[in-house]
């Protein structure tokens, strides 16, 4: 009844058979050996739609071989594979399939399972159907690590991190456990090296280049060497306390006491000093390492070069002949401590763990009021001399009482010496305006020997005086993103509430609260302290 074309189209003879109808033929192909080919049946139905038939031969069903379309994503990462499979014709083999990828230019991330799988589906799926499948992917580049150190030791810091368990469960806030040291040739802390990176790449081939990890270079502090036989090690030189600084490390020798009182005396040590007590009040600590104390400072003085850890709380008050304040604490380095009260504090960032009352506090960077995480102790009555970001739970108190937060307070510095420097370079450019008139009289000169020596002593003086120009157009520019970045970072964080009362100042603008906040951000936008509530 129906006879295969060659090219491979499958013919019906109407003059010889004369269907009846379009179901008769539908149902003849799908009885036949050509049931899979692809039914025409635009051309069936339109044979029954008209009256007379001019053309003996009815094209009622194709053979179809299967195909592979290959689409690339957009950013060349993904080559996906559309498989059209076969209707009565021939099925695609994988040495077809390979031609396919190769003339869409596919050159990396291929993988054969890939296709093969998508080939697979020929015998699982009913003619006809589209099926789609992941033929390559490129990678994504890895950027390489930053250089790593790795503490080999444990440092001061670290243990008093850990208070010793009691046999109750409950743990001893006072014992932290044998004192920390280590022996010369101790190896302190190994640096790991920053790597490479590994270069990625698209299923076209196109290169994806990685970043290099960023190098950091391992610093040898007091006390301590970098390995003669393996320059990625540190070791100590001397018995003493490891103590973290920036990449690195360095050993102090230490001084351990039980407690600071006038039996005592004032201690002023080299290295770092620990006091397993307290501090008597009237009585001082200067040390040029770390300074730890696990009891509690009052109206006592610690001045350290590195850190200051108080475990308990500083406590002062009020001198009634100058209004200082009696407890101070002062650092180069960063000062930790549970609990302030009538206290002046100095340090690069401070953390006070629950509360400071009636305080003077000067951060360069950070200071903050609660515990990591989310910070929610209180800070209440004194003054914040400066700080870059403050981050507390409750500020002010529900009375009202006034209280003064400066941000960026250093700007003032800042915009002092800006002003020093354009005196400075307005001195120098008149210098030059002078160097040029003298300049322009001396070549009027007759005497050429005199002329030519006056010249050489001008151009001198010129040379001078530019470069000075220059390096103070520089510290000026300097300057100027220094207080930019200042004031972009300048930020208040409350977590938990703002009372009235406080006046917050960022750098020379103010903002005072008339009611309480919930949480909240201020900040300056716009040349304006503005109060954002927090959204999460």
């Amino acid at each position: 009844m129906f006879k295969l074309a060659h090219n491979g189209n499958v013919l019906l003879d109407v003059s010889k058979h004369s269907p009846p109808n379009a179901a008769f033929i539908i149902e003849a192909i799908k009885k036949s050996t050509f049931c899979d080919c692809r039914i025409n049946h635009n051309a069936i139905n339109d044979f029954f739609a008209k009256d007379k038939h001019s053309e003996p031969i009815l094209v009622v069903a194709t053979q179809q071989d299967a195909t592979l379309d290959v689409t690339i994503s957009d950013d060349k990462m993904r080559a996906v594979g559309e498989l059209t499979l076969a209707q009565g014709g021939k099925l695609l083999s994988l040495e077809e399939a390979k031609v396919q990828l190769v003339k869409a230019r596919i050159s990396r991330g291929y993988r054969q399972a890939f296709l093969e799988a998508l080939l697979q589906k020929q015998f699982e799926m009913p003619p006809g159907s589209k099926v789609k499948g992941l033929l390559a992917k490129g990678r994504l580049p890895i950027d390489g690590q930053t250089t790593q150190f790795i503490a080999q030791v444990k440092t001061l810091k670290e243990r008093l991190k850990t208070p010793q368990l009691l046999e109750n469960g409950r743990v001893d806030m006072r014992d932290f456990g044998k004192l920390v040291s280590v022996q010369p040739g101790e190896v302190l802390l190994r640096q790991q090296p920053a790597t490479p990176g590994k270069a990625g790449f698209t299923v076209l081939g196109d290169v994806l280049p990685a970043k290099s990890g960023k190098t950091h270079t391992l610093v040898s502090g007091e006390g301590t060497e970098i390995s003669p036989t393996n320059p990625h090690e540190l070791l100590s030189t001397i018995a003493g306390v490891p103590v973290d600084i920036h990449n690195g490390m360095r050993v102090d020798d230490i001084f351990t006491i039980a407690e600071v009182t006038n039996k005592s005396g004032h201690i002023d040590f080299e290295g770092s000093v620990i006091v397993s007590g307290n501090v008597a009040p009237g009585m001082k600590v200067t040390a040029k390492g770390d300074i730890t104390i696990f009891g509690t400072v009052e109206a006592g003085e610690l001045i350290a070069t590195g850190d200051i850890t108080v475990k308990q709380a500083g406590i002062g008050h009020q001198r009634a002949d100058d209004n200082s304040l009696s407890c101070k604490l002062i650092s180069q380095g960063d000062i930790y401590i549970t609990h302030a009260q009538y206290c002046y504090i100095e340090a690069n960032n401070i953390v006070i763990e629950r509360q400071a009352s009636h305080c003077a506090l000067k951060a360069k960077g950070v200071l903050q009021i609660g515990q990591d995480e989310l910070p929610k102790g209180k800070l209440f009555g004194g003054e914040v001399l400066d700080a870059a970001t403050i981050i507390a739970g409750e500020i002010g108190n529900e009375s009202g009482a006034k209280m003064v937060i400066n941000l960026a307070a250093s700007g003032a510095e800042i915009t002092a010496t800006t002003d020093s420097c354009f005196k400075e370079l307005a001195k120098t450019d008149q210098q030059l305006d002078s160097l040029q008139a003298a300049l322009e009289k001396a070549e009027k000169f007759k005497d050429l020997e005199k002329k030519n020596l006056l010249l050489t002593k001008i151009a001198a003086t010129q040379q001078h005086y530019c470069k000075q120009a220059e390096q103070l157009e520089k510290r000026l520019s300097d300057l100027e993103n220094n207080l930019h970045g200042l004031l972009n970072d300048a930020k208040l964080t409350v977590n938990t509430v703002l009372h009235s009362g406080v006046e917050i100042r960022i750098f020379d603008k103010l903002l005072k609260t008339i009611r309480s906040y919930p949480p909240c951000h201020v900040s300056l936008q716009d040349n304006k302290v503005e109060l954002v509530f927090k959204t999460s």
